[in-house]
């Protein structure tokens, strides 16, 4: 057996900021790392919203993260998505398909960050998808797009409100761009391109359980994203607690417990997020407790009791004071690094110093050339905010030739109004649903076909008394299926 079989084996589970910045940071150590993650490239997740929104490709924010590691020569990296791990045997279990790969390790980087939590009611991502994968901002772009497609082709008035109604649910920042992207879209980029609808038209309408928007960053910056929106025609509706979402609308419960309707197709979901469930399987192992959301309350070094060479970084480490975004990923992973680094070198656990983390601050664009940052004490908006977005976002994109491509991408859309990335197959739009049926083994939903002439609707059943209908929905999926029948 070789020498470099023998050498100190680091497993890192991840391939977002926290994976690839930890997996970079061992580059000239005397180790063998191993990534291993669900899918095949690294996610600049900040950026998900202009690709759902047609400024960027997939291809910009997601390279590929074995084109990125293909010069260093310690790592190797593993498609499947981690099933298991074992803190005793020091093993990782992974899956793809239905093959099954056990690896062993003596350093664990944890970094498999978060998924979208729809706070218990997992059936509203079939209605409103999140904004987690480049399927789901694939799949948001053929939606938003889909809708005014569809309400070109409608002569009924109330249809097509529903139709050109967008809800963005979660006023944090990625709701916050969503919400303002539409609108520009709507208002710029589309108008005149329909011939039998206005597309500056749509309502776009943001809503948040919260009292706030942005409420991390706020209330003065918050306050002022809300009034630059409010500019541009988004409709915030605050103190709205989503109860009950379907394929035509959504139910909202109010803060005096009135609920509701508004009718609308296309919805996306920005809420909340939950940490991977593999920080049950850790804290389950090792005794470390979890919050609400899933992830691990760490020890200073983050690692977890009883393990000090396995390490738990980005949003799935829980540590007060650091928010879940890209720069805590980012330092937890080259701390875990330096102290594998040390290791080797005789340092002990018990020598480590805790982590520290430094805030370089927090930003959120609103819509073209207006942003909202925090730097330390220093809150400030507007133009200047907006170029600091820009250049921060910009520099951390993997990838000399992506940052020339997304920074030309950014000149055409904010320069012209124009955007180079709108083409929307179905397969975007139904693959959800496709997947699903295969699973189940049911038969796929074939969704309503509207025609370009008038139709009559089936009567609806009438709502509640205790709900209110903000705006009449057109015929539903059923109504429309029986009216074709007949």
């Amino acid at each position: 057996m070789s020498e470099a079989a023998h050498r100190h084996r680091v497993v890192v589970i991840g391939s977002g900021f926290g994976g690839l910045f930890g997996t970079r940071a061992l580059k000239r150590t005397d180790v063998d790392v191993t990534m291993i993650a669900k899918t095949t490239h690294h996610l600049f997740q900040p950026l998900l919203y202009q690709v759902a929104t047609g400024i960027l490709s997939e291809g910009e924010i997601a390279p590929a993260t074995r084109m990125i590691l293909r010069k260093q020569r310690n790592a190797e990296v593993l498609l499947g998505e981690v099933t298991d791990i074992d803190l005793e045997n020091r093993t990782v279990t992974s899956r793809l398909l239905e093959r099954v790969t056990v690896t062993p390790f003596d350093s664990l980087i944890v970094a498999a960050g978060a998924d979208q939590s729809y706070f218990g009611n997992d059936q509203f991502a079939e209605f409103a998808p999140g904004m987690k994968t480049i399927d789901d901002a694939l799949e948001l772009r053929g939606r938003i797009l889909g809708a005014f497609e569809q309400a070109e082709l409608s002569h009924d008035h109330e249809e097509r409100m529903r139709l050109l109604t967008f809800v963005v649910i979660g006023a944090g920042p990625t709701g916050v761009e969503l919400a303002g992207q539409i609108a520009e879209m709507s208002d710029n980029t589309l108008k005149g391109a329909f011939r039998n609808i206005d597309p500056t038209e749509a309502r776009v309408i943001l809503l948040d359980a919260a009292p706030a928007v942005l409420p991390p960053m706020g209330e003065k910056l918050g306050t002022m994203a809300a009034k630059r929106l409010e500019k541009m025609g988004v409709e915030i509706q605050l103190n709205a607690m989503v109860v009950d979402v379907d394929a035509d609308g959504l139910v909202v419960k109010e803060k005096d417990g009135t609920e509701r309707r508004i009718e609308a197709q296309c919805k996306v979901w920005s809420a909340g997020v939950a940490a991977s469930k593999l920080g049950k399987i850790l804290a389950d192992q090792s005794g470390a407790e979890t919050d609400r959301a899933g992830r691990v309350r760490v020890l200073p070094d983050l690692t977890i009791p009883g393990n000090p060479n396995v390490f738990v970084v980005g949003d799935m480490m829980l540590v007060d004071g650091v928010p879940g975004m890209a720069q805590g990923a980012i330092q937890g992973a080259t701390y875990a690094a330096k102290a594998i680094k040390a290791g080797l070198e005789g340092q002990s656990p018990a020598e480590r110093k805790p982590f520290k983390y430094f805030d370089k601050g927090s930003m959120a664009t609103v819509s073209r050339a207006s942003a909202v940052a925090k730097v330390g004490k220093l809150e400030f908006g507007g133009f200047l905010a907006w170029l600091g977005w820009l250049a921060l976002h910009l520099w951390y994109i993997v990838g000399y030739q992506n940052r020339v491509i997304t920074l030309t991408s950014w000149a055409i859309t904010f320069l012209t109004n124009k955007r180079g990335q709108m083409t929307i197959t179905e397969q975007q739009v139904y693959a959800r649903t496709a997947l699903d049926a295969l699973q189940t083994g049911a038969k796929p939903a074939i969704p309503p076909v509207h025609t370009s002439s008038p139709t009559k609707a089936l009567p609806k059943a009438a709502p509640t008394a205790d709900v209110q209908v903000e705006a009449p929905g057109a015929p539903s999926a059923a109504a429309d299926k029986a009216e074709k029948a007949g």
